[in-house]
């Protein structure tokens, strides 16, 4: 593991990049070199680098339109005295905290450090407060959800043709915003399963809704997965001591109608699932307090359906 800061990437490539723009742009507008020199705090053969290009820049920050704006911005107040060097840190600061937001400093930084891609990471931006640490937490056990799901051989045979989704929310979730799943879903591609994307949150409408519902019952369910329906899936489940709970597929009024069903039991199965109707694939859900105890859960299950099938076979 290569371990690199995001700082080292400001030093070693936004601020040479910056100097080299700052100095073009002010040299064109009639300072001197140790004019230049004085404002950027650099000495004047520094200056003469920056000036013919001999200082190596960054083409991912130098092209970005937010950089050239802030330079421009910044030549124009030095020029018309309107600003100060501590304006100008202000500026370059206020664009630093732009591109680590996701930005060109993010890809430069999963470059340099592979390790971070798929992260939806925000670590510069974000800090370690309770609250990104839950979205964290979450984000990680619906990655390992998804490994484990598309590392199943037996999970192909139940992935529906809608395809899968696994999500999980946040321990105070009011809607499917606060809840991250996998953006374009589980498909099943030429006998073995691949997601379409890293999690991220609000990506789920059907699978939020379930767990959202199924939260409101049993607080500490706060992940669900689909399935497609079958019998097997459905004995496996009775197998294993639960006791799956059917709905009515239709779109209109499905939430309502699983919260109604819900109220009718004691303690929420953690098998629900519908048997479709026009148009409607039947579909399974299986819940778990993580995204990672309902991936083990479904596996469970489609791996002893699979067994039952060919016992009877």
């Amino acid at each position: 593991m290569s371990l690199v800061l995001p700082g080292e990437i400001v030093v070693e490539r936004f601020m040479p990049t910056a100097r080299v723009l700052l100095a073009s742009e002010l040299d064109e507008r009639g300072f001197t070199q140790q004019e230049i020199a004085n404002r950027l705090g650099v000495t004047q053969a520094a200056i003469s680098n920056l000036v013919n290009e001999n200082v190596a820049i960054e083409p991912r920050f130098s092209e970005d339109e937010r950089m050239i704006a802030t330079v421009e911005r910044i030549a124009e107040g030095f020029d018309s005295g309107e600003m100060d060097e501590v304006d100008a840190l202000a500026e370059l600061l206020a664009l630093i905290r732009e591109f680590e937001d996701r930005g060109p400093i993010c890809a430069i930084h999963e470059e340099l450090m592979p390790e971070l891609e798929g992260l939806g990471c925000d670590l510069c931006v974000r800090g370690t407060d309770s609250q990104v640490l839950a979205e964290r937490d979450v984000l990680r056990s619906v990655r390992r959800a998804a490994r484990l799901l598309t590392g199943t051989d037996a999970v192909t045979e139940y992935v529906p043709n809608v395809g899968t989704n696994i999500g999980m929310a946040l321990p105070e979730a009011e809607g499917p915003t606060d809840l991250a799943a996998i953006p374009g879903r589980i498909y099943r591609i030429r006998g073995t399963v691949e997601r379409a994307a890293n999690p991220e949150f609000g990506a789920s409408e059907h699978v939020a809704g379930t767990v959202l519902v199924a939260k409101e019952a049993d607080d500490d369910l706060r992940a669900a997965l689909n399935l497609a329906t079958s019998d097997a899936l459905l004995d496996a489940a009775r197998d294993a001591g639960i006791d799956p709970l059917e709905f009515d597929a239709g779109y209109e009024g499905r939430e309502e109608h699983l919260r109604e069903r819900l109220a009718e039991r004691e303690s929420v199965p953690l098998v629900l699932y519908h048997r479709g109707e026009f148009g409607i694939e039947p579909v399974t859900y299986v819940l778990g307090e993580t995204a990672v105890d309902a991936a083990e859960l479904a596996i469970d299950l489609v791996e002893s359906a699979m067994d039952g099938r060919d016992r009877e076979s």
